[in-house]
């Protein structure tokens, strides 16, 4: 196996970025969000969000590598108050201490090498800086991967549930949530 590494992206990185995110979500993802949310991929817009992501102060946007090749990312920051609020708009005592992963993505070809637990130790790390001690994550109901991957490392939905609408499809995501203070850096 070639030398796996997790780095902060920088602007060079994006097109890359965009990249697995147009490959994975067409081959994980197509059936849940419809041929709109696809072709909007494509659009020029996606990149420049991806580079406003990169440059935009207090967001920790890591990028995990294999060789020559970018295998997947990370985007890490603290959470808002809307993504750690209860169903009821209730904030929890630690919301000031609660990280999210907004997105965490690899290739499914670069799949079960462990860059997605290299992206989530990073981010952790980053996160901890931040003063997090907690994380939470979105994820939709029928993606067993990513719900077996947090599971695996001791993160858990916690009964919040919301639904997201494509314009064609709707996805139900649960939140999962789990400390940080074990998550450790591989590589």
């Amino acid at each position: 196996m070639s030398q796996a590494q997790v780095r902060a992206a920088t602007p060079t990185d994006v097109p890359e970025i965009a990249r697995i995110q147009r490959e994975t979500w067409r081959v994980a993802y197509a059936e849940f969000l419809g041929e709109q949310a696809l072709a909007a991929l494509d659009a020029p817009e996606t990149e420049q969000h991806w580079t406003a992501a990169v440059e935009h102060p207090g967001t920790a946007v890591l990028v995990a590598t294999e060789g020559r090749f970018t295998v997947g990312f990370c985007v890490a920051g603290q959470a808002p108050a809307d993504e750690v609020a209860s169903a009821a708009g209730e904030l929890p005592e630690d919301a000031e201490r609660v990280g999210l992963i907004a997105t965490m993505l690899v290739e499914p070809r670069w799949g079960r090498r462990g860059h997605g637990g290299r992206l989530l130790g990073h981010a952790a790390r980053e996160l901890r800086e931040l003063g997090a001690e907690r994380g939470i994550a979105w994820v939709a109901q029928s993606d067993a991967a990513s719900l077996g991957f947090y599971k695996r490392i001791g993160w858990h939905p916690d009964g919040t549930v919301r639904t997201l609408d494509t314009g064609e499809k709707t996805i139900r995501e649960l939140r999962i949530t789990g400390s940080l203070a074990y998550l450790q850096l591989t590589s």
